[in-house]
């Protein structure tokens, strides 16, 4: 009969151990990944509304024939 690999692990603390620890972890993976999704779908509609603000202010934006454009996202600032 093939030896249960779990019980041949030095310091092993047996299936029923190693079972509560592997639920107990997989509850917390599931909180932290909910802690994500929420902190995601934040972040989303955050950015939506910056988004909707510069849309609605960039019109109003009067530029000088012959200014020069800075892209701000370019590194340099």
């Amino acid at each position: 009969a093939a030896a249960d690999p779990i019980s041949l692990l030095p310091g092993s603390l047996g299936r029923e151990s190693w079972c509560n620890e592997h639920d107990t972890i997989h509850g917390r993976l599931d909180i932290v990944e909910e802690k994500v999704i929420k902190t995601v779908e934040l972040l989303e509609s955050e950015v939506k509304s910056l988004l909707n603000i510069i849309s609605q202010t960039t019109p109003n934006i009067l530029i000088s024939p012959g200014t020069p454009l800075v892209d701000i996202l370019d590194g340099k600032y």
